[in-house]
């Protein structure tokens, strides 16, 4: 009983430590390198045009990252904390996000805590915090969508019910807006929705019932109207500035035209890239991209971009165990953990997009590490507490170690990258 109260104890003050230390750390070398590199050199020229109005360029992407960097630089300059302080932000803002939806989801204390650890040390979200890139915004957003829908789930108020539900909605077209990555994600929550309605009213004979889960007093209709009409809404409106633009690639355009001129130039990326891999290599964690590797600010540094070796290959087990609890216990976290993640590799497995890279596997990459974090909690409630100890344990040991890479530390010479050769799909 003892372990019961203290699994339903809701982690929010450690969850709010977890992420301002994580902010903290993302906040140390914010600055390095003090030049653009890798795709800044896309997204920042996109965002001084945004600021000046004169221009509009990078259109195959929509707008609100580029917005949200733009807004940086006006704060606080065209230099690189400018550039890159939301994008910390952001990243503070997914790992809280993601600890508080699988909290709503699940109301188990130690998956939670594991998950924040998890999610802190698993490379992606760090990475991509600390440079002015899109992914890091459409994550956030999209766990902050979660965490919404499902806090929403559990309200006893219906007013607060809508409320949260409404701020799902926004979140859900403001990471739809970051980067199209969400989009195939996007309908889940609504019809997760459906679901769980469906479920309560199983031994009914109608399928309208207001009077039942997830949220009593909201019907199929309004739901749809904060999952769907209002993400749709939010989405559309970002691209404001774009229109403003005279001459601007969507000249002449409406918003469907545009669209189309957008997937258009997606589709049109066909030359091959020495970083480019496949869905199947991410699973395995088989092939980095370097973000940076140069001597830069008066020494050599590099930024790797791969997944935590251990919690990568690990994870895959946990995602197994999650489809076994779905079946076997009806588990519904780890149901939608496993939902979450075959959809969202399913759809790179069957994208028209010819040339993929390991970032694609970001948003994949947080269901998974979600689905450990589930794993290793069911293990230690069956007194099983050392593995959950050596995952966590070994999760920041082994950050710890590509720490120099990752974070642009200075490396002493250019073959210094050799140390954390792994695998030769890392090189």
């Amino acid at each position: 009983m003892t372990a019961e109260r203290e699994q339903t104890s809701d982690p929010l003050l450690a969850c709010l430590g977890l992420t301002l230390a994580f902010f903290l750390l993302c906040l140390w070398r914010l600055w390095l390198p003090s030049g653009a590199y890798f795709d800044e050199i896309h997204y920042l020229p996109a965002a001084r045009d945004l600021l000046s109005g004169a221009e509009y360029r990078n259109p195959e992407h929509p707008p609100l990252g580029k917005e949200i960097i733009a807004a940086g630089i006006a704060l606080l300059g065209d230099n690189a904390g400018g550039w890159r302080i939301f994008s910390a932000l952001a990243g503070a803002l997914g790992l809280f996000a993601g600890m508080r939806a699988l909290w709503h989801a699940s109301h188990r204390r130690d998956a939670v805590l594991a998950y924040g650890v998890l999610l802190a040390t698993g490379f992606l979200l760090f990475v991509h915090a600390q440079i002015a890139m899109l992914d890091i915004f459409m994550v956030a957003f999209f766990l902050a969508a979660l965490w919404l829908f499902a806090s929403a789930c559990r309200q006893r108020s219906v007013a607060r019910a809508r409320i949260d539900l409404g701020l799902a909605g926004i979140a859900l077209g403001l990471s739809m807006a970051a980067k199209w990555n969400a989009a195939p994600l996007a309908p889940l929550l609504g019809l997760f929705f459906l679901a769980m309605r469906l479920d309560a009213l199983r031994l009914r004979d109608t399928f309208t019932d207001e009077d039942a889960g997830p949220l009593r007093g909201v019907s199929l209709v309004e739901a749809a109207l904060w999952l769907g009409v209002l993400p749709l809404a939010v989405y559309s409106a970002t691209f404001w500035p774009a229109f403003q633009v005279e001459n601007g690639p969507f000249a002449g355009m409406d918003l469907f035209g545009a669209h189309l001129h957008m997937l258009e130039l997606q589709e049109s990326v066909k030359q091959a890239h020495p970083y480019q891999s496949t869905w199947g290599q991410w699973v395995l964690n088989s092939r980095a991209i370097w973000y940076l590797y140069e001597v830069t600010d008066g020494t050599q540094r590099g930024v790797m971009l791969i997944g935590n070796p251990l919690t990568m290959w690990l994870g895959l087990a946990g995602l197994a165990w999650c489809g076994w609890a779905a079946l076997a216990s009806r588990r519904g976290d780890a149901a939608a953990v496993f939902v979450l993640y075959a959809l969202s590799i399913g759809f790179w497995i069957v994208a028209a997009k010819p040339i993929q890279f390991y970032y694609h596997y970001f948003l994949p990459s947080c269901f998974l590490l979600a689905g450990l974090a589930l794993a290793i909690e069911w293990l230690k409630a069956r007194g099983i507490g050392w593995a959950y100890w050596a995952v966590l344990a070994g999760s920041v040991a082994v950050f710890a170690w590509f720490y120099p890479i990752l974070s642009a530390a200075e490396l002493g010479d250019v073959q210094a990258f050799n140390t954390w050769m792994w695998l030769d799909g890392w090189r």
